[in-house]
């Protein structure tokens, strides 16, 4: 969830051979308007059909469990945030590094719980839960100076048929046929989001008032959460427009007060603050790198190629839960069903295993745990350098 739109990954990867990458023969054609730049062949995803009785059972199986419950939204969030922030004064008021590492490890984790509830902010109707976005965005999205219009508006593009996979997708990019060191550099990038989100709310924004120009690039380019260097956010509008003013206020304002009070009382609260957020959108960024197989080199793809294209991890990864929180460890199945409530995934995966059985399509987007599908991943990188 948190690779930026502020990074730029080189252009150059983008320039892949997928015959290396997969192995395999492949009959060089014209790339289709609109795939990415550099891309000469067929995608292997353009050839997959839909299996229609999975996404038959995927819509008629999940139907008593599409709700979301605020008995366990409302708990999880709250809680979440309350520990976050509860270990992240521990971490600052510490009087050694061993524990000042471990209280901020803590916060990180619990931060990042709470954080990627903005992920459920971005398929949840407005009506669903009332009040959570405004909570949430008052109590985390603000003060981590991510509130939700960074998300709403860019990530159900990710979701969408006509999109997914292509140059027009802000979350996608063929990872996996880039080159080997692209991938250290797009984890590791992540760092530098806390500190560039400071400067963007506490000086970019405030100059952007008096800057239209300025304004304007602000927006497209370092306004959403996303990860294709090519995306361009488009203007808001109407109602949209109007909750972007209020977020956009709210986290200036606390920017600039941050600003001010290390000048007057001292950095060390906001670097270690800096230290754990920094961590936080680390480790979301490894999450990214295996959210997807990353092979789908521009086409436009069927459902069921994007969820082949997409990655579960179901029990017994137990470690799962800590790296992919908020249900996000059924990636696929997401994709499958994206306004299916965080807490009725697993449910949900349970159901259709028992119905499609071992040897479905669905079956094949498991995988093991995060170490197995990095190793593939850097395996795949490594054919194409």
């Amino acid at each position: 969830m948190i690779a930026q739109d502020l990074m730029d990954m080189p252009q150059a990867a983008q320039e892949t051979d997928r015959a290396n990458a997969r192995g395999v023969d492949a009959q060089p054609r014209s790339a289709p308007e609109g795939t990415l730049a550099g891309v000469a062949r067929s995608s292997w995803h353009a050839q997959i059909p839909e299996d229609k009785a999975m996404l038959r059972a995927a819509a008629t199986l999940t139907r008593d469990i599409a709700r979301a419950r605020p008995e366990i939204y409302w708990p999880d969030m709250l809680g979440s945030a309350a520990v976050g922030y509860g270990a992240l004064a521990m971490a600052i008021l510490a009087d050694s590094t061993l524990a000042m590492v471990a209280w901020g490890v803590l916060s990180a984790l619990a931060l990042y719980r709470a954080l990627l509830f903005i992920h459920e902010l971005s398929h949840m109707h407005r009506d669903a839960l009332p009040g959570f976005r405004f909570a949430w965005n008052l109590l985390v999205g603000v003060p981590m100076l991510i509130p939700s219009f960074m998300y709403e508006g860019v990530h159900a593009q990710h979701h969408s048929r006509k999109r997914y996979g292509t140059i027009t997708d802000p979350e996608y990019l063929p990872l996996a046929l880039m080159r080997p060191w692209s991938l250290p550099v797009f984890a590791l990038t992540a760092i530098l989001l806390p500190p560039a989100l400071l400067v963007r709310s506490a000086v970019l924004v405030p100059l952007g008032v008096i800057v239209p120009p300025l304004r304007k690039l602000v927006w497209e380019r370092a306004s959403a959460l996303a990860i294709n260097p090519q995306y361009r956010r488009d203007k808001p509008r109407d109602e949209f427009a109007r909750m972007v003013f209020w977020q956009e206020l709210g986290s200036s304002v606390w920017a600039i007060a941050l600003v001010a009070a290390s000048f007057a009382y001292g950095w060390r609260p906001l670097v270690i603050a800096l230290c754990v957020v920094s961590l936080t959108a680390f480790l979301n960024q490894v999450r990214t790198l295996v959210a997807h197989l990353w092979e789908n080199e521009g086409e436009e793809m069927t459902l069921t190629a994007q969820y082949l294209d997409s990655v579960n991890v179901p029990p017994p990864g137990f470690i799962s839960p800590l790296w992919a929180p908020v249900g996000l460890r059924f990636h696929a199945l997401h994709h499958l069903l994206p306004s299916l409530p965080y807490h009725s995934l697993a449910e949900a995966h349970r159901r259709l295993v028992k119905e499609l059985g071992l040897t479905s399509t669905y079956e094949k987007a498991s995988y093991p745990g995060l170490m197995p599908l990095l190793g593939r991943l850097v395996r795949s990188t490594m054919k194409v350098g």
